[in-house]
């Protein structure tokens, strides 16, 4: 994948090539200090992702984003930038992505790795939707990819319908379940106008890639027929009704399975309906996590286990049952610093925000594993 940086800062230039340059399969292809000079190179050359920083001279980030979503819909910007506020205004603009300085470099791997994910990158080419094919992506944000390119929200709530009713689909679901629902924060005067105009905006944005017809409607509500459309999140549940033990056998479908999970449904939008669809997605995907570090451990893929449980561990730091794999990962690797700073840092927080000891099952375990320390 090609990559652009684009910020006045030239500080921010060697800070993002030096992480950027950490990551596999990435081309930091230029670094820009303005919008016209960055627009000009990717008129001449093939870029996937541009990192853009929102206050720039001249032309504002956000300017640039909207100009680029017109002349070039391919190319995908991940906003770095020092402001919080503007998130709201970078999702409507069907930004990737929306990252607060200072940059960390799991920030940038945890969104350039969703790119490779939506857009189906691999080191040689990008693979395009067939024709007549409807591939939506809900893990770690919102896109709908159809061989015309990746459906423009006209607005944020056009967009958030969309979500809700996909989760609703094959189904009416009535005018005022989605207007409690969808426009809680709307005075119920204005709600029922909202709705109607986020139907039409909805249904404008479908459109050029022939969707239009799947928002279906009745007197009484709306609803969403995608019979033949792929959706990330059920793909990533079927596969999982496959992995019900793991072995070496099936082991690197299952590596490949936990890289479709690029964060949890809808990503950062926040949904409030979502939210219990949310955390049952997530419980699914941290015991399938844990059960993967397992049996990488168990065919002695110790740094592999260390690299995928490590990335549970950052998810929730008190999660007991993480430790323990990554415990056992670290002594069968023989490193002794990160057990022990694992274990101590754990215990510390446990106290500190729970104000609890660890589990005798931990703390036997500890000292297990630290004895054959001793051993080797």
């Amino acid at each position: 994948m090609k990559v652009i940086i684009i910020d006045d800062e030239s500080a921010m230039h060697l800070i993002m090539t030096r992480m950027l340059g950490k990551l596999p399969d990435l081309e930091v292809a230029g670094c820009f200090s303005d919008t016209a000079s960055a627009s000009r190179f990717i008129a001449q050359h093939e870029v996937h992702i541009a990192f853009v920083d929102i206050s720039m001279p001249q032309e504002s980030g956000m300017q640039f984003a909207e100009r680029m979503a017109m002349n070039h819909p391919d190319l995908y910007i991940i906003f770095v930038t020092s402001h919080k506020d503007y998130a709201l205004d970078a999702f409507e603009l069907s930004a990737l992505d929306y990252i607060v300085k200072p940059v960390s470099l799991e920030r940038i791997e945890k969104a350039v790795t969703r790119a490779k994910a939506v857009h189906q990158f691999n080191r040689t080419s990008v693979v395009e939707p067939a024709a007549n094919s409807v591939q939506i992506y809900t893990l770690g944000g919102l896109e709908v990819r159809t061989s015309a390119g990746s459906v423009r929200w006209i607005s944020r709530k056009s967009s958030e319908l969309f979500g809700f009713l996909l989760l609703h689909r094959r189904r009416i679901v009535t005018r005022a379940r989605i207007i409690h629902e969808v426009f809680a924060d709307t005075s119920t005067k204005n709600a029922e106008t909202y709705l109607n105009t986020s139907i039409y905006q909805l249904r404008k944005a479908l459109d050029p890639h022939g969707l239009k017809s799947i928002i279906q409607s009745d007197a009484d509500g709306y609803g969403m027929n995608l019979d033949k459309a792929t959706i990330d999140h059920l793909e990533f549940e079927d596969r999982l009704k496959k992995l019900e033990v793991i072995e070496a056998a099936n082991l690197p479908f299952a590596l490949d399975t936990e890289k479709m999970y690029v964060g949890d449904l809808f990503g950062e939008k926040g949904f409030g309906w979502a939210l219990h669809e949310v955390e049952r997605l997530s419980v699914l995907y941290n015991a399938f996590v844990k059960k993967v570090g397992n049996a990488l451990l168990e065919q002695t893929k110790v740094e592999k286990a260390i690299l995928l449980l490590n990335k549970l561990f950052h998810r929730n730091e008190l999660d007991e049952e993480t430790v323990m794999l990554l415990l056992r990962a670290y002594a069968a690797k023989k490193d002794r610093i990160s057990f022990t700073k694992l274990y101590r840092g754990y215990t510390k927080a446990l106290r500190l925000d729970l104000g609890i000891a660890p589990s005798k099952e931990l703390e036997e375990l500890y000292e297990r594993l630290r004895s054959s320390f001793r051993i080797g």
